[in-house]
């Protein structure tokens, strides 16, 4: 967390600030764990100030501002960080402030509880460099269903396991590559070179519905309140929720089997050994 759904949200929530003209930048001082910053604060603030925010987008699981010397500055919220244009939840976890003039919003934050983010100011050919196509996969909302299964069909891995790998697709984590493996009526450990035809193309329906719906429902806040939206409002789908942290609940489909969790690549997995088993034909959608 977050994952695409929630980045995206951001994305969308702070979208107003296009047109921005940035007057001022600020790190506030704190003796908590600090953000990854590259450049150093005090270089970043320079170069930053007195630019213009000319496009906010999405690349993977990073926030991307475009700026109108061309530069991006990225923010990657890594576990607990959050985007935002209202007042932040507290000032102690308070790690970027920007002054902005000429739109909606007069500033815009970034707030990071674990101090787990990272915050980069890339010129056009770094951004490349570290986040093009050669080291990011297809955003997995326009990958298409023969490009999944060409990245990943002669893998050995574990399904699950190669879905969060995000140099073969970019924005799917943990908690969404659970939902969606249950959707698609795939069992998480099957290897991905083990996947009929038929499972490959409703993992592809999968991918789209579910990312779809959560974000329509502004994303997943967790037990944990970390996450929200830009406006500080909590996400919705985690009431949608179908197999992710219900270890032990009845299944809301089959109503025959109880929810597993089982640890892969040292991340929980959780599936429904019914739904998912190797004959499982999954029906309904995520809502």
């Amino acid at each position: 967390m977050p994952e695409l759904p929630e980045v995206e949200t951001m994305c969308r929530g702070i979208s107003g600030v296009c047109g921005c003209r940035i007057l001022a930048v600020r790190f506030p001082r704190s003796r908590l764990r600090p953000i990854v910053l590259r450049p150093s604060a005090s270089l970043m603030a320079r170069r930053l100030c007195g630019d213009t925010i000319v496009a906010v987008t999405r690349r993977g699981k990073r926030v991307v501002l475009v700026l109108g010397s061309g530069r991006r500055l990225v923010i990657e919220p890594r576990m607990t960080g959050q985007v935002l244009v209202a007042d932040p939840p507290d000032q102690q976890h308070l790690r970027l402030v920007m002054e902005l003039a000429g739109g909606r919003w007069p500033r815009l934050y970034f707030w990071d509880w674990r101090g787990l983010g990272v915050v980069r100011l890339l010129s056009e050919e770094e951004f490349d460099g570290e986040l093009g196509p050669h080291r990011l996969g297809p955003d997995a909302l326009e990958i298409s269903p023969a490009e999944l299964r060409t990245r990943l069909a002669k893998s050995r891995r574990p399904i699950k396991v190669a879905l969060m790998d995000q140099r073969v697709v970019a924005g799917i984590g943990n908690l969404y590559a659970s939902e969606i493996l249950y959707w698609a009526g795939i069992h998480p450990a099957t290897p991905c070179r083990q996947l009929a035809p038929p499972q490959w193309r409703r993992l592809h329906a999968a991918v789209r519905r579910v990312l779809a719906a959560a974000i329509r429902l502004e994303g997943s806040t967790l037990a944990d309140g970390t996450y929200g939206t830009p406006a500080s409002r909590p996400g919705r789908f985690q009431a949608r929720h179908a197999v992710y942290q219900r270890a032990g609940h009845m299944c809301r489909r089959c109503r025959a089997a109880r929810i597993v969790r089982m640890v892969q690549a040292q991340r929980s997995t959780f599936y429904c050994p019914r739904c998912q088993a190797p004959d499982a034909s999954p029906e309904g959608t995520p809502g």
